[in-house]
C-alpha cells in the first residue's frame, strides 16, 4: 500500500466501513426480512453500550466545561445565545414545514387506513407531576437513566457552577477527577465506535426489514412531503446556518465533518447515540470546547429541528383525518406553540417522540381515531428526523460560537 493510499484509508476508513455496514444491513433487510430478528440483538448490544457510555460522558463533559469557564458572565452569555439559536431554528423549521404542507396538500386519508401500530399509552399523572418529572428526579441513581436526561443536564450544570464558586485550592482534586473522567469516557467511546459498522449495520437491517413495507401504504404522500421538506432543510438551511457562523469556510468544514454523524443518526434513530460523533465533528470543525461541550449535550435533549418539521406534518395529517381546517390562523399559532414544546420534550432516545406526540394529542384534545395516524407518521419519519435533530446541534454550536464572539479553533485534519 502506497503512502497516498495509506493516508486515504486512514482518513476515510471509518466512513467507508460504516457505509459498508449500512449497505449490507439494508440489503439484508430488503431481501432477507425473515432473518432481521436474529440480527436485532447485535444492534441492541451496540446501542446499549453506547447509551451506558454516553450518560457519564454527558455528565463529565458538562461539569468539566462549565467549571472551566473562567470569564465572568461567559456561561450566561453562552446559554442565552444557545437558547436563542435553538428557538430560532425550531420556529424556522416549523414555518418552513407549514409552507411545505400548504404547497403540497394531501388528500384526506381513510380512517380505515389508520392501522394501529401504537401501544396503548395511559397515565394517571397530572401536568404538574409531569413537569416535576421532566426537570427533577426523586433519587440520585435515577439521574443515571437516559430517560431522565434533562434532569441529568440540570444537575451537571449546577454541579459545574458549584465547582466554579468553590475555592480552587479545595476543589483541585475534584476538578482533576472530572477532567480525567471526561478524557476516559472519550477514549471509551472511541473504542466502542470501532464496532459501529457491525452494530449499526445489524440495527438498520432490522429497521428496513420491519418498517419497509409500511413506507408505501396510506401515508406515502405526507411522508413524501416530510422527507422532501426535511432533505431541503437539511442541505439548504444547514448550509445557510454554517455560512452565518463562519462564511464559506464554515459550510465546507461543516459538511466535511458531518458525514459520520449523519450516517450514525440514520442508523440508530437516536440523537443520544449520535452525540459522540457530533462532539468529534465539532472538535474537527474548530468549535471551542467551552461552546461545543455545552450546546451539543443540551441540544441532544431540547433542540429538535426534525421533530419540529414532523410535528407540523403530524398535526396536519390528524386535522385531515378529522376534517378540521389546519390553516386557520388560531390553529397555526397553536401548532407553532405545540411544536416548540414537542421539540423540547422529545428525548434523545430511539422513537422518543412518542411522548411529544401524546402531549400534542392532549393539547388539541384529539379523538382516539387520530392517534394511529400520528403514531404511524412519527415512527416512519424517525430516521430523517434524527439526522435533523442531532446534526442540527453541531451547526447550532457554530452559530453560538459566532454570537458569543468566540474564535473558531484551527480545523483538525484527520
Amino acid at each position: 500500500m502506497t503512502t497516498t493510499q495509506h493516508s486515504f484509508w486512514q482518513s476515510y476508513s471509518n466512513i467507508i466501513l460504516l457505509l459498508i455496514g449500512i449497505t449490507v444491513g439494508s440489503i439484508i433487510g430488503i431481501f432477507f426480512p425473515n432473518v432481521v430478528n436474529y440480527l436485532k440483538p447485535v444492534g441492541d448490544i451496540f446501542l446499549n453500550l453506547l447509551f451506558v457510555t454516553v450518560i457519564p460522558l454527558v455528565f463529565f463533559a458538562i461539569v468539566t466545561s462549565v467549571s472551566a469557564i473562567e470569564q465572568k458572565g461567559k456561561l450566561g452569555k453562552i446559554l442565552f445565545a444557545m437558547m436563542f439559536t435553538f428557538l430560532c431554528f425550531v420556529i424556522i423549521a416549523a414555518i418552513f414545514s407549514i409552507g411545505a404542507v400548504y404547497l403540497f396538500p394531501t388528500a384526506r386519508p381513510s380512517t380505515n387506513a389508520a392501522v394501529t401500530i401504537a401501544e396503548n399509552i395511559t397515565s394517571t399523572e397530572t401536568w404538574s407531576d409531569r413537569i416535576v418529572r421532566f426537570f427533577t428526579v426523586g433519587e440520585f441513581y435515577m439521574l443515571l437513566s437516559r430517560q431522565n436526561m434533562l434532569a441529568m443536564l440540570i444537575f451537571s450544570f449546577l454541579l459545574g457552577i458549584a465547582i466554579r464558586k468553590s475555592a480552587p485550592e479545595k476543589t483541585d482534586t475534584f476538578r482533576k477527577f472530572m477532567a480525567g473522567g471526561n478524557e476516559v469516557m472519550k477514549e471509551l467511546l472511541i473504542l466502542i465506535m470501532k464496532a459501529a459498522p457491525i452494530g449499526l449495520g445489524a440495527y438498520i437491517a432490522y429497521q428496513v426489514g420491519t418498517l419497509g413495507p409500511q413506507l408505501f401504504g396510506f401515508y406515502a404522500k405526507p411522508l413524501g412531503v416530510y422527507y422532501g421538506a426535511g432533505i431541503v432543510y437539511f442541505f439548504v438551511f444547514f448550509s445557510l446556518y454554517a455560512f452565518v457562523a463562519n462564511g464559506t469556510k464554515g459550510i465546507k468544514l461543516f459538511w466535511k465533518n458531518n458525514i459520520v454523524p449523519s450516517f450514525t443518526a440514520i442508523s440508530t434513530c437516536s440523537s443520544l447515540a449520535t452525540m459522540p460523533a457530533n462532539l468529534d465533528a465539532a472538535r474537527k470543525i474548530g468549535i471551542p470546547d467551552s461552546v461545543a461541550n455545552v450546546v451539543i449535550p443540551i441540544g441532544t435533549t431540547i433542540h429538535k429541528n426534525g421533530s419540529s418539521i414532523s410535528s407540523i406534518v403530524k398535526i396536519y395529517v390528524a386535522f385531515l383525518l378529522l376534517g378540521w381546517d389546519f390553516f386557520d390562523f388560531n390553529n397555526l399559532v397553536i401548532a407553532l406553540g405545540i411544536t416548540v414544546f414537542v421539540s423540547v420534550v422529545a428525548g434523545g432516545i430511539p422513537n422518543g417522540g412518542y411522548i411529544g406526540e401524546m402531549l400534542m394529542i392532549s393539547a388539541y384534545n384529539l379523538p382516539q381515531e387520530a392517534i394511529p395516524a400520528v403514531i404511524i407518521i412519527g415512527t416512519l419519519v424517525d430516521p430523517l428526523a434524527t439526522i435533523l435533530n442531532s446534526t442540527g446541534d453541531t451547526v447550532a454550536a457554530m452559530v453560538v460560537t459566532r454570537l458569543v464572539g468566540e474564535k473558531f479553533n484551527p480545523p483538525i485534519e484527520e
